[in-house]
């Protein structure tokens, strides 16, 4: 029986799809929902091209629209558990590795499962690219449902 999803987002179109599906999911079982979305350690390479380009605070700049971003995604997510009447807490990991960063969540939390999106990629783009979906996979125990 499921009585908590961690649902993973990081606010792109197939990501919404995933969060939808795990509201209805939610919505359906009685579970409730904790949303987590993740943002990155920031770059040298990109602090230093923003402070070239003049930028006096470039990594107080980059938490803050991290932030400003991760905010929106999960309001967004929050929006849509209250349509459907599901309980829902959001949670941000600033500068962290994601897929670490979802199953310390998931963990900590007790979620029975997590649901989170898959971005499709086969062949070479998934060895080049890396999959944070895998990395999940190959870090928890728990139920994963991957949205594709």
């Amino acid at each position: 029986m499921l009585t908590h999803m961690l649902i993973a987002t990081d606010g792109s179109e197939l990501a919404d799809k995933a969060v939808n599906e795990g509201l209805a999911l939610a919505a359906k079982t009685g579970a409730r929902v904790t949303a987590v979305t993740v943002s990155e350690d920031w770059s040298v390479l990109d602090m230093t091209d923003r402070a070239r380009a003049g930028s006096t605070n470039p990594i107080g700049e980059f938490e803050k629209l991290a932030e400003r971003r991760a905010n929106e995604i999960l309001g967004r997510v929050v929006e849509r558990a209250k349509a459907l009447q599901v309980s829902c807490d959001i949670v941000y990991r600033a500068e962290s590795k994601p897929a670490e960063a979802i199953v310390e969540e998931a963990d900590k939390r007790n979620c029975d499962m997590i649901i989170m999106a898959s971005h499709g990629r086969r062949g070479i783009d998934r060895l080049l690219v890396g999959s944070q979906t895998l990395r999940v996979l190959a870090l928890t125990t728990r139920a994963v449902l991957v949205y594709r």
